[in-house]
C-alpha cells in the first residue's frame, strides 16, 4: 500500500463519526446472530422458521418499521465492512507476514459485505434462500472439470473456519479485539464470548461438512447453508439439544456483539 493510501485510511480511521459508525455496525451484527439465535431456538423446540441471515432479516421486516430496520442494519453492516477494510490499508509491509496480518481484516470486511448486501437485497423486496444459492453454486462446480475438488476444498476452507471460530472462544483469545473490564461486566463478556464463538464455530463448521459431502457424493444437493446446517444438527442424536445449545450460541454472540459496541478495541 502507498503512503498516501495509508495516510487518507488513518485520517477515515481516526474520524469520530467512523469510529462510532463501527460500534454501530458491531450493534448491528448483535441484531442479527439475536434474531438467528431466537429462530434457531425456535426450531429447536418444534418450531418453523429460517436461520440464516436473509431470514433473520426477513423476520425483522415483520415487525412495524421493520424494512426501515433492514436498511439502517445494511448501512451500519456496510460501514463496519469499511472500517475493517482500513485496518488491512494500514498494515505496512509487502512481505508475506504482512499479507498474513491483512488476511483478518480482509475476510473479515467481505463478511460484513456480504451481510449488508443480505440486507439490502432483503430490504428491496427481493425473497433469498441460501440452501438453495449454496446448492446452484455447488452444482455449477461440479459441472465443471475439476470442479469437485474446488467444492472439497471449500468446504474443508469453511469448516476449518468453524474450528478456528470455535477455538477463539476456547483459547479466550478475543482479548485481542475487545476490552475485558473488570468485576461482573469482565465475567459477563467472557461467558458470552466463550459460548457464543463456540457455538457460532459448530454452526460455521457443520455448513463446511455439508459441502464436503457434496464434494464427496459429486450431490449438489447434500449442500447447504445455515438452514441446512441446523436441520442436518437436528437430525442427529440429541438433534433438539444440539440445535437449542447452538442457537443458545447466536444469542450469547449477539450479547458479545452488543458488549464490543462498548469495549471494542478501535
Amino acid at each position: 500500500m502507498t503512503d498516501a493510501a495509508r495516510d487518507v485510511a488513518r485520517a477515515a480511521e481516526n474520524s469520530p463519526v467512523m469510529r462510532g459508525l463501527a460500534r454501530g455496525g458491531y450493534a448491528a451484527n448483535g441484531i442479527v446472530h439475536a434474531l438467528l439465535g431466537a429462530i434457531t431456538i425456535a426450531i429447536s423446540v418444534g418450531g418453523t422458521g429460517s436461520p440464516d441471515q436473509a431470514g433473520a432479516f426477513s423476520a425483522l421486516e415483520t415487525v412495524p418499521l421493520g424494512i426501515a430496520g433492514v436498511w439502517a442494519l445494511g448501512g451500519l453492516l456496510g460501514a463496519l465492512a469499511i472500517w475493517h477494510a482500513l485496518q488491512a490499508v494500514l498494515v505496512r509491509g509487502r512481505d508475506l507476514r504482512a499479507w498474513g496480518r491483512r488476511a483478518s481484516p480482509v475476510a473479515q470486511s467481505l463478511v460484513y459485505v456480504a451481510l449488508a448486501a443480505i440486507a439490502v437485497t432483503v430490504a428491496m423486496g427481493a425473497r433469498l434462500d441460501g440452501d438453495e444459492s449454496a446448492r446452484d453454486a455447488s452444482r455449477g462446480l461440479l459441472a465443471t472439470p475439476g470442479g469437485v475438488f474446488v467444492l472439497g476444498a471449500a468446504g474443508l476452507t469453511v469448516a476449518i473456519t468453524g474450528i478456528a471460530f470455535a477455538s477463539i472462544g476456547v483459547r479466550r483469545s478475543y482479548d485481542k479485539v475487545i476490552e475485558i473490564p473488570d468485576g461482573v461486566a469482565g465475567a459477563t463478556l467472557n461467558t458470552v464470548a466463550v459460548v457464543g464463538y463456540i457455538g457460532k464455530g459448530i454452526s460455521i463448521a457443520t455448513v463446511g461438512v455439508l459441502l464436503l459431502v457434496a464434494a464427496f457424493r459429486q450431490e449438489a444437493r447434500a449442500a447447504g447453508g445455515l438452514d441446512a446446517a441446523v436441520h442436518a444438527l437436528l437430525d442427529l442424536a440429541l438433534g433438539p439439544v444440539i440445535v437449542f445449545a447452538v442457537g443458545l450460541g447466536f444469542v450469547s454472540y449477539a450479547l458479545y456483539s452488543f458488549l464490543r459496541v462498548r469495549y471494542a478495541k478501535l
